[in-house]
This record gives structure tokens, C-alpha cells and sequence, in this order.
């Protein structure tokens, strides 16, 4: 039986069946102990085949007992081997069996999913279908992305070299920083120290937070104040209006005694020239009245002597009788005149009194119509600065308006005049209404200019905001409207009329004139001017004395600026040309020759339209040796280019495309206003190069003031409407409250704590 088993090969090709060819273990089947009398048998191949191939090995080959105890035990082996494999038989056929149930339930389940692949198969072909159809329009998208692909492994490649310049640089930086781990040591002494500083700033941090709810205090009785004001004011132009009205009866009532008084002195003075012309008669008449009496003596002496001359003397007699009647009707008409003139002597005496009186109450008019005007002049002071307070602290920006006056060929009859100016308390001098198309528009601003407005009137409503720049306060105003509506008359002016100067020359000068006052405070400023211009989204050193560095035949700069903010907020622009200046003359220079570069060109709607955003700016570093304080200010000044529609400019050629890019710039501020207002989280500086560059005074930590310029035409009312709600959209934007720029050291710091 065991050579059959070893003959046949049923041992060794049931284990590779049985165990899908792997080796046979003890785990791969359960071993038989029934008839085992050395307990459980474990059986391997080894085993097996070690058990077939065994001789036995005798001590003797005539040792009979010891052959049959070595064969009966050798038989026991191989009973036990082969009880163990019947039993794994039966298991095996078990297990078929299962494996036959499982193979035809399967074969049923194959049946089914058959059915039900042929209907996802009609599915899917529905699908295939589809994305067919599909496949062509991915096939397009996929080139797009192929081109875009190939573009973005143009970028990749230069990333790597970047990473690789990264890699250089990051090997600089170990070198560094073993020289950075001494110097830390180093800091680490000087963070003990600052440790102490820092328990100083907490006091002064608690002392400061303290002052800084007395000042919420201050500001709310400020409004409180505010709120008085308005009403002593509305108050006080009351009784200025009485008063005027007072005033003016009065006047109309001294009038009316001046010309009653001018009758009496014209009847006084005709009844003295009556008086005196009776006199002058009665004299004569007492004259004549002698001489009759001398020659009536005279006669009665002859008339003794001569009796023929009765006749005579009875005739002088009758006349002097007569005379002597007209002599006491003249007495009676000298008394009347006396009584006459006396009493209008009284009457002229009342007259004058009560002009005296009118006389004073009009000088105490005047005065108290003066007090109530200097108050009307402090109260709106006080107004005009609580409210910048409140801006301040608001963080909005600030916007005048300003309106250009009518040129000659424009429509001026009061038919066609479409803006008016409100003289209401609460919005005169600061609102504006424009009529479109019989629809009334108001607005309200910090300050409306109207026409007649000089350039002297505009500065002086923006020289403390000037100041700041001095006081180490980041400052910007720009000029924004749209094309020829005086932007560029604002903030340059008109060359070679001192009294038409612009703000930025008037700007420094008022800068170079607080600089030399200050001087005697112990302060010293250095002054640093820059000037570029954004033309088609191109940067131009406007100041570069390389003439095709500044412009080449298209117009377009050769070198590449670069905006850089820093972590403090400052702007900087690479490779730009920054000239320090001493004197207001030195500016002026500069700024004709950035005039000169600068790109203008002619349209249907403006002789000479600037056609790119030109931007000066005054960086200003001050340092007081008493007290070592320093400050650092920047003082922008921006006159943006005009917004103008292609229907009414007639631009083609290059001022098409100067007008595509001004308008697109200007949207992007458009935007980035309407950001700013909503308060999103998202703001879009970086759209355009105006934008970007404008961000710390858009962003905030800048006090930012805008011109918005309109005109009157009424042509162009609608591009004025269109300004008018973009400045007052930038007006209600909240950026933030500035900052200061202040450096002192750290020891006057501690004194100036204790």
C-alpha cells in the first residue's frame, strides 16, 4: 500500500490541489487523534515524504523482536498517516460539495447580473453617446488648456530658476545666520531691558487707554457742543435777521428826519432871509419916517412964514400917518416871523435829538450785528474743525467739490443752468444740486466751491491738511472728474500768473515757510520730491534726465517700474528718480520739466487734455535736536486723468487708446471704492497700476482728501452726475484713522513717562 501510494503520486498531487499549491502546514488542515496513541499527529510534506523514503536500521539482522517492534511502530506511523489523509479526504469532499451549492447559486447570480449588465450596457451606450458628443467640446477646452499649460511651463521654468535663486540665497542666509545666532545673543541682553520697557508701555498703555475714554468723553460733549452751536447759531441768525429788519426801519426813519430836518432848515433859513429883508425895509421905512419928520419941521418953520404951503403939509401929514400904519404892520409880521422862527428852532432841536438817539441805537446795532457775525465766524470755526475731528475719527475721506466756471461759446442763459447751491443752514457751502431731465439731484460734501471761487479760496480750506504732512502724517489729495473740468487748473494752475497758482505750488510754499518758522523750534526737515505719470498702465519717471528713458516712439517706457509696499505702509517705486529740494524755486524748476514730459494731447473736448495720471510726492523727514523727536510725512498730490465717452471725445488712434486705459484705470478705482464701501474682505488694489498704487491712502493710515470737478454745461450733465455719485460714494468710505509717524528714543521715552 505505501509503494502504491509512493507509485501512483497521490501524496504529492493531492497536496498541491488541495492547498492551491502551497506546502501542506499543520493550519492548512485538521489533524486525526482518533486510534493515536501518541496523541495528536501533525503531518507536512516533509514529513510524508521523510516517511515513505525511511529504512529501518537494524542492530542485528537476526534480532527478529527488535524488527518486528521498529515494523509495527514504522505500520503505526503510516496507519496514523493515511487516517490523517482520509479525514482530510472526507473534508475535501465537504468542502466540494459546498463549493458545487455556492458554484451553482453563483452561476444563477451570474445569470441575473448578465441581465442586468445587458441593460447597464444599453445605458452606457446611451452615455458613450453623450460624452461623444462631449468629447468634442472637452477636445476644444483641452487645447485652451494645452495653451495654457504650455504657458504655465514657461512660468513653472522660471520659477525653478527663481528657486534656484532662492537656493543661492538660502545659502547666504545659513552664512547669515551664524552670524545672526551671535548677534541674538546679544538681543537676548537687550530684551531684559526691553522687558523693563515693556511694563513702562503697559502703565503708559493703561494711562493711555484712560485718556482715551476721557477723550470719547470729550467727543461726545463736542457733539453736545456741536448741537448748541447749530442751535445758538440758527439763534444768532434770527436776531441778526430782526436786527437787519430793525436796522433797516430805522435807516428808512433817519432818512425821512434827514429830509424833514433838510425842510425845516431850508423854511428856517428862507423865514431869516424874510426877517432880515423886513428889517432891512423897516429901517428904511424909519429912515423915510425921520427924513418926512425933519422936513415936516422944516416946513412948519417955513409955514410960519409961508401960509401958501398948507396944502403941502396936510399931504405929508396923510403920508406919514399912512407910513406909520405899514410901519406897525411890519412890526406885527417881524413878531409872527420871530414867534415862527423859534418855534422851528424847538421843532429842529427835537429833530436832532432824535437823530442822535436813531445815531446810537444804529452804532449799537452795528455792534452787536458785528458781535453777532464774529460769533456766526466762531461758531461755523468750531464747526468746520469738530467736524474734521469727527471725519478723522470716522477715518472717511474727505471730498470737495468744486465747480468750474462757464467758458466763452458755452451755453450761460439761466434757462439752460442745471446746478444750483441749497442756502439752507445745514447744507450752505457744503451742498449742490443738479437738474437732469426735471429730476432734481442733491448732494452733500465737506465743501462745495462754486464758480466764482478763486485759487486762494481753495487752498486755504486744505492748508492744515498740508500741516499734517509736516506733523508726520501720511497725506493724499487728488483731483478726479472728467475731461476738461478743471483738474489740472486746480492742482498746477496756469503758468505766469502768481494769483492763479495751483495747490501743489502753493503747497510747498506754504511747507518751505512753516520749515524755516519752525527752525527756531529746533527742527530740521529734509524734503525728497518725486513725480511719475501712469500712462496706458506704463510707470514714466517724469524727473529721468534720459530722455528715451522717459518716452519712446509709441509712447511707452522702456524700464520697468516696480510698486513695492513695505510693512509699515510706505510706497516705493523702483528705479524712480527722487531729488532732494531746498527752496520752493528748486520745485518749481522740477515741475515745469515734468510738464514738459508729461503726455497731453488734443480732443473734440479739451484744447490740451492730460492723458495720464500724474502723481507728486513729497516724502518729509523732520528731526527736533532738543527734543530728539522724529517724524516722517508724505504729502501726495495726484491730478488724475479726465474720464471722457468716445462718442463726444472723437478719439482714434493713439487717443483711443489713451482713453480705453484712462477710462479702465478709473473703473478700477470705481471698484475698489465699492469694495471699500461695502466692506468686503476682498479689495482689488492690484487691478490696475493706479489702484495699486494708491492703496496705503485708499487702505487706510493716510488722511486722504478727493477734488471731485464738474462742469456746468449742460451737455455735460451727465458725466457731472456720474462724478457727483462717485465722490459721494468715496465719501462715505471708512479707511481708518491715520497715524503718525513719531520716532524718540527710548530713554526720552522713560523720562517723558515718568
Amino acid at each position: 500500500m505505501v509503494g502504491a501510494m509512493a507509485n501512483n503520486g497521490r501524496i504529492r498531487s493531492a497536496f498541491p490541489v488541495a492547498n492551491g499549491s502551497k506546502d501542506l502546514t499543520s493550519n492548512s488542515a485538521p489533524a486525526s487523534t482518533a486510534g493515536s496513541e501518541y496523541g495528536p499527529a501533525e503531518f507536512t510534506r516533509e514529513d510524508v515524504e521523510a516517511l515513505l523514503n525511511e529504512r529501518i536500521k537494524y542492530k542485528s539482522k537476526f534480532n527478529y523482536k527488535e524488527r518486528c517492534e521498529n515494523m509495527m511502530d514504522y505500520i503505526k506511523r503510516l496507519r496514523l498517516c493515511i487516517r490523517w489523509f482520509q479525514e482530510l479526504e472526507l473534508d475535501y469532499a465537504f468542502e466540494q460539495e459546498k463549493l458545487k451549492n455556492a458554484l451553482e447559486l453563483n452561476e444563477k447570480h451570474c445569470g441575473d447580473m448578465e441581465v442586468s449588465l445587458k441593460n447597464k450596457e444599453e445605458e452606457l451606450n446611451l452615455i458613450i453617446e453623450e460624452l461623444r458628443k462631449n468629447f468634442e467640446s472637452v477636445q476644444i477646452q483641452l487645447v485652451k488648456e494645452q495653451t495654457e499649460k504650455l504657458a504655465a511651463n514657461d512660468s513653472l521654468g522660471k520659477e525653478k530658476e527663481a528657486r534656484l535663486a532662492v537656493e543661492k540665497l538660502q545659502a547666504a542666509l545659513t552664512e547669515e545666520l551664524g552670524k545672526t545666532q551671535g548677534e541674538l545673543q546679544t538681543a537676548n541682553q537687550r530684551i531684559h531691558a526691553v522687558n523693563d520697557m515693556y511694563k513702562l508701555l503697559q502703565e503708559y498703555n493703561s494711562s493711555l487707554q484712560l485718556y482715551n475714554s476721557k477723550l470719547q468723553g470729550d467727543l461726545d460733549e463736542a457733539h453736545e457742543t456741536i448741537k448748541r452751536g447749530e442751535k445758538e447759531r440758527t439763534g444768532i441768525v434770527e436776531n441778526i435777521g430782526n436786527l437787519k429788519g430793525q436796522f433797516k426801519a430805522l435807516q428808512d426813519q433817519l432818512a425821512a428826519s434827514k429830509v424833514s430836518q433838510d425842510d425845516i432848515v431850508k423854511q428856517k433859513d428862507e423865514l431869516v432871509n424874510e426877517i432880515v429883508g423886513l428889517k432891512v425895509e423897516i429901517q428904511q421905512v424909519k429912515d423915510d419916517r425921520d427924513r418926512h419928520i425933519m422936513e415936516v419941521k422944516n416946513l412948519q418953520a417955513e409955514a410960519t412964514k409961508q401960509n401958501d404951503f398948507k396944502d403941502i403939509i396936510s399931504e405929508l401929514e396923510s403920508k406919514r400917518s399912512s407910513q406909520n400904519k405899514e410901519i406897525e404892520e411890519l412890526q406885527d409880521q417881524l413878531v409872527a416871523s420871530e414867534r415862527k422862527l423859534q418855534v422851528a428852532d424847538l421843532s429842529t432841536f427835537e429833530k436832532i435829538n432824535e437823530f442822535e438817539e436813531q445815531k446810537e441805537s444804529i452804532i449799537e446795532l452795528k455792534s452787536r450785528l458785528e458781535e453777532a457775525e464774529l460769533k456766526l465766524i466762531e461758531g461755523e470755526k468750531l464747526r468746520k474743525k469738530l467736524h474734521n475731528t469727527i471725519q478723522e475719527l470716522k477715518g472717511n475721506i474727505r471730498v470737495f467739490c468744486r465747480v468750474r466756471p462757464l467758458l466763452s461759446g458755452e451755453n450761460s442763459s439761466e434757462e439752460a443752468k442745471t446746478i444750483s447751491y441749497p442756502t439752507s443752514l445745514e447744507a450752505l457751502g457744503r451742498g449742490i444740486d443738479l437738474m437732469q431731465n426735471g429730476q432734481k439731484h442733491c448732494f452733500t460734501f465737506d465743501k462745495v466751491f462754486v464758480p466764482s471761487a478763486s485759487q486762494e479760496d481753495i487752498f486755504v480750506e486744505i492748508s492744515q491738511l498740508v500741516q499734517s504732512a509736516l506733523d508726520g502724517y501720511k497725506v493724499c489729495i487728488f483731483a478726479y472728474g472728467q475731461t476738461g473740468s478743471g483738474k489740472t487748473y486746480t492742482m498746477m494752475g496756469r503758468p505766469g500768473n502768481p494769483e492763479e497758482k495751483g495747490l501743489i505750488p502753493r503747497c510747498l510754499e506754504q511747507i518751505f515757510r512753516t520749515r524755516q518758522y519752525l527752525r527756531s523750534q529746533g527742527w530740521k526737515y529734509e524734503l525728497q520730491v518725486s513725480m511719475l505719470e501712469i500712462y496706458n498702465e506704463t510707470i514714466r519717471d517724469l524727473l529721468s534726465t534720459n530722455k528715451e528713458a522717459v518716452r519712446t516712439d509709441n509712447g511707452v517706457s522702456p524700464q520697468k517700474y516696480a510698486i513695492k509696499h513695505d510693512a509699515s505702509g510706505n510706497t516705493h517705486v523702483v528705479e524712480l528718480t527722487v531729488v532732494d529740494v531746498r527752496s520752493s524755486r528748486e520745485v518749481s524748476f522740477l515741475l515745469d520739466h515734468a510738464a514738459r514730459n508729461r503726455s497731453v494731447g488734443k480732443t473734440a473736448m479739451n484744447e490740451q487734455s492730460s492723458r495720464s495720471h500724474f502723481v507728486f510726492t513729497l516724502k518729509i523727514s523732520g528731526f527736533n535736536e532738543s527734543t530728539e523727536q522724529q517724524v516722517q510725512g508724505v504729502l501726495n498730490l495726484i491730478d488724475l486723468a479726465g474720464s471722457e465717452r468716445l462718442s463726444k471725445s472723437g478719439s482714434t488712434g493713439d487717443r483711443l487708446k489713451e482713453t480705453q486705459a484712462i477710462n479702465k484705470s478709473l473703473s478700477s478705482l470705481g471698484d475698489v471704492i465699492f469694495a471699500l464701501a461695502k466692506k468686503e474682505d476682498h479689495v482689488p488694489f492690484r487691478n490696475s497700476k493706479l489702484t495699486y498704487l494708491l492703496q496705503p491712502c485708499l487702505g487706510g493710515d493716510s488722511k486722504t482728501l478727493m477734488f471731485v470737478n464738474i462742469t456746468p454745461e449742460p451737455s455735460s450733465t451727465g458725466e457731472s452726475l456720474c462724478s457727483l455719485r462717485f465722490a459721494a460714494r468715496v465719501n462715505a468710505c471708512e479707511i481708518g484713522t491715520a497715524h503718525r509717524q513719531v520716532n524718540v528714543k527710548p530713554i526720552d521715552y522713560r523720562l517723558s513717562l515718568g
